[in-house]
């Protein structure tokens, strides 16, 4: 099967030939799907965020007749339930999410597939599992340091996008922004809905403003819709107040490299992503030089910007031989 055309290159949309929900914890059930070829070379899609869920482009990455494509709500995201809870919400809790899927699945090894906060926890979850995992392909590397959140969230990215940073400060009071994550942190867990709503779009609408080249009015739009934004917005702050529930630069120290060192690794980096920069993408380069970082010169943040989802189903049919 080929790419579904020349300027996206992604397979042609797919519906999954099973869905279902695993029961994770004493709260939380989440919703996950399989598609493409039952006996194919497993995948796990680890979707951004944190927050996001899983849309039905993202099963388009994979050629459905080599790959059999698995896909998971986070903690609440997407379908799975409860919605937007913050309770038991931890990165290594989706680590090991993660892990209980595998093995519910009865899958021995497989190819881990997450851009952005999706790259995130497709790291914690290679160091932490090494041996589960054949190869990576990582986009738009994010690994949770101050100066990553700073860059977005309070002085960097604010500079080449100002008219909609000026919607995203709106909600703030002056006297509060000099530190945004922390003031829309306290407006995301307010008890009044219509504070909380008011919030979450402002922040969403910041995100996906900034996550193309080309700025995306249908994308854009989804950060007016109620239940997605509240998800999506309370569980990112959620895991940057709390700086990812890691050390910081965890993920780029020696010893959490040398742990998925021999795995191989494909990483793609838009040029002008303003979301997550490419100077991390460098930095775990220079940590992992084994790694094969390729630059996508005409492109931000977004994994469907023809450059970018263009390498990405490359790599996916060349690990198709692991």
């Amino acid at each position: 099967m080929s790419a579904a055309s020349q300027n996206t290159s992604l397979f042609p949309e797919i519906e999954p030939y099973q869905s279902g929900f695993l029961k994770v914890s004493d709260i939380h059930e989440l919703y996950y799907e399989l598609v493409g070829n039952k006996d194919g070379k497993p995948v796990m899609f680890i979707h951004g965020g944190p927050g996001g869920g899983c849309g039905k482009r993202d099963r388009c990455f994979f050629n459905p007749e080599t790959y059999k494509i698995i896909l998971l709500d986070q903690r609440g995201s997407g379908r799975s339930k409860p919605t937007a809870s913050l309770e038991q919400n931890t990165t290594w809790d989706l680590v090991d999410d993660i892990e209980k899927l595998r093995k519910h699945l009865a899958i021995d090894k497989w190819l881990v597939f997450g851009g952005s906060w999706g790259s995130t926890l497709s790291l914690a979850y290679a160091q932490t599992h090494p041996e589960t995992v054949k190869g990576l392909i990582l986009r738009g590397i994010f690994t949770l340091r101050k100066s990553e959140l700073d860059f977005f969230y309070q002085n960097g990215a604010s500079h080449l996008f100002p008219e909609a940073w000026e919607e995203y400060l709106a909600p703030i009071p002056e006297d509060e922004r000099g530190d945004m994550v922390k003031a829309y942190h306290s407006r995301l867990n307010s008890d009044d809905e219509a504070t909380r709503l008011t919030a979450a779009k402002a922040w969403s609408k910041w995100e996906l403003t900034t996550s193309k080249l080309h700025m995306d009015p249908e994308s854009i739009s989804k950060a007016a819709e109620d239940d997605w934004a509240n998800a999506f917005a309370r569980i990112e702050n959620h895991y940057f107040i709390n700086e990812g529930f890691m050390r910081q630069g965890q993920l780029l120290e020696k010893q959490s490299i040398d742990k998925i060192r021999s795995i191989p690794c494909v990483i793609v980096q838009g040029r002008y992503d303003v979301v997550c920069p490419a100077t991390t993408a460098y930095a775990l380069k220079k940590a992992w030089p084994e790694a094969e970082l390729q630059i996508v010169p005409d492109a931000g943040h977004s994994s469907v910007e023809p450059g970018t989802s263009k390498r990405l189903v490359e790599a996916t049919e060349r690990f198709a031989t692991l």
